[in-house]
Protein backbone atom coordinates (compact mmCIF):
# COMPACT_ATOMS: atom_id res chain seq x y z
CA UNK A 1 0.00 0.00 0.00
CA UNK A 2 1.27 3.56 -0.70
CA UNK A 3 0.51 6.47 1.72
CA UNK A 4 -2.16 7.63 -0.48
CA UNK A 5 -4.14 4.31 -0.57
CA UNK A 6 -3.49 4.32 3.48
CA UNK A 7 -4.66 7.98 3.80
CA UNK A 8 -7.79 6.75 1.34
CA UNK A 9 -9.42 4.06 4.08
CA UNK A 10 -8.79 6.41 7.03
CA UNK A 11 -10.77 9.36 5.56
CA UNK A 12 -13.36 6.66 4.10
CA UNK A 13 -13.58 5.07 7.50
CA UNK A 14 -14.31 8.03 9.21
CA UNK A 15 -16.02 9.56 6.58
CA UNK A 16 -18.44 6.70 5.86
CA UNK A 17 -19.43 8.69 2.31
CA UNK A 18 -17.50 9.29 -0.85
CA UNK A 19 -18.65 12.72 -1.58
CA UNK A 20 -17.65 13.86 2.20
CA UNK A 21 -13.98 11.96 1.77
CA UNK A 22 -13.67 13.23 -1.90
CA UNK A 23 -13.95 16.50 -0.65
CA UNK A 24 -11.37 16.04 2.12
CA UNK A 25 -9.06 14.50 -0.07
CA UNK A 26 -9.20 17.06 -2.45
CA UNK A 27 -10.56 15.01 -5.40
CA UNK A 28 -13.00 14.44 -7.15
CA UNK A 29 -15.85 11.54 -6.61
CA UNK A 30 -15.39 9.29 -9.49
CA UNK A 31 -11.50 9.39 -8.90
CA UNK A 32 -12.19 8.53 -5.56
CA UNK A 33 -14.47 5.51 -6.65
CA UNK A 34 -11.50 4.59 -9.00
CA UNK A 35 -8.90 4.64 -6.76
CA UNK A 36 -10.97 2.74 -4.21
CA UNK A 37 -12.33 -0.24 -7.37
CA UNK A 38 -8.20 -0.18 -7.66
CA UNK A 39 -7.32 -0.67 -3.82
CA UNK A 40 -9.64 -3.30 -3.79
CA UNK A 41 -8.19 -5.13 -6.79
CA UNK A 42 -4.71 -5.36 -5.37
CA UNK A 43 -5.89 -6.78 -2.44
CA UNK A 44 -8.44 -8.83 -3.85
CA UNK A 45 -11.47 -8.08 -1.62
CA UNK A 46 -14.27 -5.64 -1.18
CA UNK A 47 -13.01 -3.26 1.72
CA UNK A 48 -16.71 -1.37 1.96
CA UNK A 49 -20.18 -1.72 0.98
CA UNK A 50 -21.82 1.25 -0.93
CA UNK A 51 -25.50 1.81 0.49
CA UNK A 52 -27.73 4.57 0.25
CA UNK A 53 -26.83 5.33 3.79
CA UNK A 54 -23.06 5.73 2.89
CA UNK A 55 -20.17 3.37 3.56
CA UNK A 56 -20.06 0.33 5.23
CA UNK A 57 -16.50 -1.62 5.67
CA UNK A 58 -16.42 -5.15 5.27
CA UNK A 59 -14.50 -7.34 7.82
CA UNK A 60 -11.53 -7.24 5.31
CA UNK A 61 -11.55 -3.60 5.12
CA UNK A 62 -10.87 -3.40 8.92
CA UNK A 63 -8.04 -5.59 8.79
CA UNK A 64 -6.72 -3.57 6.41
CA UNK A 65 -7.84 -0.14 8.07
CA UNK A 66 -6.08 -0.98 11.30
CA UNK A 67 -2.80 -1.67 9.16
CA UNK A 68 -3.44 1.61 7.76
CA UNK A 69 -3.57 3.30 10.68
CA UNK A 70 -0.63 2.02 12.42
CA UNK A 71 1.01 2.59 9.16
CA UNK A 72 0.18 6.33 9.10
CA UNK A 73 1.05 6.39 12.98
CA UNK A 74 4.57 5.61 11.42
CA UNK A 75 4.85 7.35 8.81
CA UNK A 76 4.20 10.85 11.02
CA UNK A 77 6.64 9.32 13.25
CA UNK A 78 9.23 9.34 11.01
CA UNK A 79 8.35 13.11 9.53
CA UNK A 80 8.75 14.26 13.05
CA UNK A 81 11.96 12.67 13.65
CA UNK A 82 13.26 13.95 10.56
CA UNK A 83 11.61 17.14 11.87
CA UNK A 84 13.57 17.19 15.30
CA UNK A 85 16.84 17.65 12.86
CA UNK A 86 16.22 20.67 10.92
CA UNK A 87 16.83 24.17 12.04
CA UNK A 88 13.98 25.61 10.68
CA UNK A 89 10.59 24.92 12.49
CA UNK A 90 8.12 23.72 10.19
CA UNK A 91 6.06 20.64 10.39
CA UNK A 92 2.54 19.91 11.91
CA UNK A 93 1.32 20.88 14.92
CA UNK A 94 -1.70 18.25 15.77
CA UNK A 95 -3.36 20.38 18.62
CA UNK A 96 -6.68 19.16 20.48
CA UNK A 97 -8.63 22.00 22.11
CA UNK A 98 -12.22 21.99 23.90
CA UNK A 99 -14.67 24.12 22.45
CA UNK A 100 -14.96 26.90 24.53
CA UNK A 101 -11.30 27.17 24.41
CA UNK A 102 -10.73 27.13 20.98
CA UNK A 103 -14.04 30.02 20.13
CA UNK A 104 -13.09 32.36 22.41
CA UNK A 105 -9.51 32.11 23.97
CA UNK A 106 -7.64 30.21 21.27
CA UNK A 107 -7.90 32.72 18.15
CA UNK A 108 -5.05 35.45 19.05
CA UNK A 109 -2.79 32.88 20.20
CA UNK A 110 -3.24 30.83 17.02
CA UNK A 111 -2.47 34.03 14.83
CA UNK A 112 0.35 35.04 16.50
CA UNK A 113 1.99 31.39 16.46
CA UNK A 114 1.03 30.81 12.65
CA UNK A 115 2.53 34.58 11.88
CA UNK A 116 5.84 33.68 13.59
CA UNK A 117 5.94 29.96 12.05
CA UNK A 118 3.99 30.25 8.65
CA UNK A 119 6.02 26.99 7.62
CA UNK A 120 4.09 25.05 10.27
CA UNK A 121 1.02 23.28 9.41
CA UNK A 122 -1.91 23.39 12.13
CA UNK A 123 -4.00 20.29 12.61
CA UNK A 124 -7.20 21.18 14.94
CA UNK A 125 -9.69 19.07 17.03
CA UNK A 126 -12.27 20.41 18.95
CA UNK A 127 -14.87 18.84 21.42
CA UNK A 128 -15.42 18.06 24.90
CA UNK A 129 -12.51 17.72 27.19
CA UNK A 130 -13.61 14.04 28.04
CA UNK A 131 -12.60 13.51 24.28
CA UNK A 132 -9.87 15.97 23.77
CA UNK A 133 -8.04 14.28 26.92
CA UNK A 134 -8.61 10.65 24.60
CA UNK A 135 -7.21 12.16 21.98
CA UNK A 136 -3.41 12.72 23.79
CA UNK A 137 -3.86 9.01 25.49
CA UNK A 138 -4.08 7.66 22.00
CA UNK A 139 -1.40 10.13 20.72
CA UNK A 140 -3.47 11.46 18.11
CA UNK A 141 -2.39 15.27 18.88
CA UNK A 142 1.04 16.55 20.60
CA UNK A 143 -0.71 18.80 23.43
CA UNK A 144 -4.13 19.53 24.47
CA UNK A 145 -6.30 22.24 25.86
CA UNK A 146 -8.48 21.42 28.46
CA UNK A 147 -11.33 22.74 30.93
CA UNK A 148 -11.35 21.10 34.27
CA UNK A 149 -9.27 18.94 36.29
CA UNK A 150 -8.86 15.82 33.77
CA UNK A 151 -7.49 12.98 34.65
CA UNK A 152 -3.32 13.07 33.11
CA UNK A 153 -0.05 11.86 34.22
CA UNK A 154 2.25 14.05 32.12
CA UNK A 155 3.10 17.29 31.77
CA UNK A 156 0.60 19.74 32.66
CA UNK A 157 0.32 23.68 33.32
CA UNK A 158 -2.46 25.60 34.57
CA UNK A 159 -3.14 28.58 31.81
CA UNK A 160 -6.08 30.38 33.20
CA UNK A 161 -8.85 30.31 35.94
CA UNK A 162 -12.19 31.23 34.04
CA UNK A 163 -15.21 32.90 37.04
CA UNK A 164 -18.25 31.37 36.70
CA UNK A 165 -21.31 34.20 37.10
CA UNK A 166 -24.77 33.75 36.78
CA UNK A 167 -25.68 36.00 33.78
CA UNK A 168 -29.62 37.55 33.54
CA UNK A 169 -31.35 40.44 31.97
CA UNK A 170 -33.30 41.18 34.88
CA UNK A 171 -32.18 41.83 38.52
CA UNK A 172 -32.87 39.45 41.38
CA UNK A 173 -31.34 38.64 44.68
CA UNK A 174 -29.75 34.88 44.31
CA UNK A 175 -31.89 33.37 46.93
CA UNK A 176 -34.79 34.43 44.59
CA UNK A 177 -33.76 31.79 41.90
CA UNK A 178 -34.92 28.88 44.06
CA UNK A 179 -38.47 29.89 43.32
CA UNK A 180 -38.28 31.92 40.41
CA UNK A 181 -39.89 31.12 37.32
CA UNK A 182 -37.71 31.97 34.62
CA UNK A 183 -36.31 29.42 32.73
CA UNK A 184 -32.73 28.42 33.76
CA UNK A 185 -30.71 28.06 30.15
CA UNK A 186 -28.20 25.10 30.15
CA UNK A 187 -25.95 24.17 27.56
CA UNK A 188 -24.25 20.18 26.73
CA UNK A 189 -21.11 19.84 28.03
CA UNK A 190 -19.32 17.16 29.50
CA UNK A 191 -20.09 15.96 32.87
CA UNK A 192 -17.26 17.81 34.93
CA UNK A 193 -18.54 21.10 33.81
CA UNK A 194 -22.26 19.61 34.59
CA UNK A 195 -21.65 18.09 37.85
CA UNK A 196 -20.13 21.36 39.18
CA UNK A 197 -22.65 23.57 37.97
CA UNK A 198 -25.14 20.70 39.83
CA UNK A 199 -23.26 20.81 43.00
CA UNK A 200 -23.20 24.27 43.44
CA UNK A 201 -26.87 24.60 42.41
CA UNK A 202 -27.61 22.06 44.95
CA UNK A 203 -25.62 23.24 48.27
CA UNK A 204 -27.61 26.44 47.87
CA UNK A 205 -31.16 25.46 46.96
CA UNK A 206 -31.44 22.04 47.82
CA UNK A 207 -34.35 21.48 45.14
CA UNK A 208 -34.18 21.34 40.97
CA UNK A 209 -34.40 24.28 39.01
CA UNK A 210 -38.45 25.29 37.69
CA UNK A 211 -37.87 25.25 34.74
CA UNK A 212 -35.06 24.52 31.94
CA UNK A 213 -33.89 24.78 28.75
CA UNK A 214 -31.09 23.29 27.46
CA UNK A 215 -29.34 23.87 23.98
CA UNK A 216 -26.29 22.71 22.25
CA UNK A 217 -23.91 25.10 21.99
CA UNK A 218 -22.71 27.51 24.71
CA UNK A 219 -23.21 30.47 22.08
CA UNK A 220 -26.64 29.39 21.54
CA UNK A 221 -27.23 29.45 25.48
CA UNK A 222 -25.06 33.14 25.96
CA UNK A 223 -27.65 34.40 23.15
CA UNK A 224 -30.62 33.35 24.58
CA UNK A 225 -29.81 35.07 28.09
CA UNK A 226 -28.69 38.84 26.04
CA UNK A 227 -32.75 38.23 24.88
CA UNK A 228 -33.96 38.02 27.93
CA UNK A 229 -35.36 34.50 27.42
CA UNK A 230 -33.97 33.19 30.61
CA UNK A 231 -30.48 33.48 33.25
CA UNK A 232 -27.69 31.11 32.78
CA UNK A 233 -24.21 30.18 34.57
CA UNK A 234 -21.73 31.02 31.97
CA UNK A 235 -17.90 31.23 32.48
CA UNK A 236 -16.37 35.07 31.90
CA UNK A 237 -14.50 34.44 28.93
CA UNK A 238 -17.65 33.60 27.42
CA UNK A 239 -18.63 37.47 28.42
CA UNK A 240 -15.72 39.04 27.33
CA UNK A 241 -17.27 41.15 24.56
CA UNK A 242 -20.61 41.66 26.82
CA UNK A 243 -20.48 45.33 27.67
CA UNK A 244 -24.77 45.44 27.79
CA UNK A 245 -25.49 47.81 31.15
CA UNK A 246 -28.89 45.79 31.63
CA UNK A 247 -26.95 42.29 31.95
CA UNK A 248 -26.43 41.32 35.52
CA UNK A 249 -22.89 39.30 36.17
CA UNK A 250 -23.73 37.98 39.67
CA UNK A 251 -20.74 36.18 41.09
CA UNK A 252 -21.25 32.68 42.59
CA UNK A 253 -19.53 31.72 46.03
CA UNK A 254 -19.41 28.15 47.64
CA UNK A 255 -20.06 27.32 51.28
CA UNK A 256 -17.11 28.11 52.16
CA UNK A 257 -17.12 31.87 50.55
CA UNK A 258 -14.80 31.72 47.70
CA UNK A 259 -15.78 32.89 44.22
CA UNK A 260 -16.45 29.72 41.93
CA UNK A 261 -13.76 29.61 39.38
CA UNK A 262 -13.30 27.01 36.61
CA UNK A 263 -9.41 26.15 35.74
CA UNK A 264 -8.16 25.27 32.30
CA UNK A 265 -4.69 23.47 31.87
CA UNK A 266 -2.27 22.88 28.75
CA UNK A 267 -1.58 19.20 28.45
CA UNK A 268 1.15 17.51 26.81
CA UNK A 269 4.08 14.57 26.64
CA UNK A 270 7.80 15.80 27.46
CA UNK A 271 9.02 13.96 24.68
CA UNK A 272 6.42 16.33 22.43
CA UNK A 273 8.54 19.54 23.42
CA UNK A 274 11.60 17.51 21.04
CA UNK A 275 9.79 18.91 18.06
CA UNK A 276 10.56 22.52 17.49
CA UNK A 277 7.01 23.76 15.95
CA UNK A 278 4.99 22.07 19.60
CA UNK A 279 8.00 24.11 21.71
CA UNK A 280 7.37 27.16 19.60
CA UNK A 281 3.81 26.99 20.66
CA UNK A 282 4.12 26.04 24.28
CA UNK A 283 6.47 29.37 24.62
CA UNK A 284 3.29 31.25 22.59
CA UNK A 285 1.12 30.39 24.66
CA UNK A 286 3.05 31.08 28.05
CA UNK A 287 3.65 34.58 26.26
CA UNK A 288 0.01 35.28 26.75
CA UNK A 289 -0.74 34.03 30.42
Amino acid sequence: MQIDDIRLMITLAEEKNMRKAAERLFVSQPALSQRLQNLEKQMGSELFIRSQKGLIITASGEIILNYAKRMEETYQNMLEQLQILKSDISGTLKIAVSSVVAQYWLPPVLKRYVSQYPDVQVSLFTGWSSEITNRLYENEVHLAIVRGNQNWFGEKELLFSDELLLVDSKKHELADYKEIGRPFIQFKSNSNYYQLIQSWWYEHFNSLPKHEIVVDQIETCKQFVLNGLGFAILPSTVLHDVFDENIIKTPLFTKEHTRLFRDTYLLYNRDAMKLKQVEGFIESIRKKI
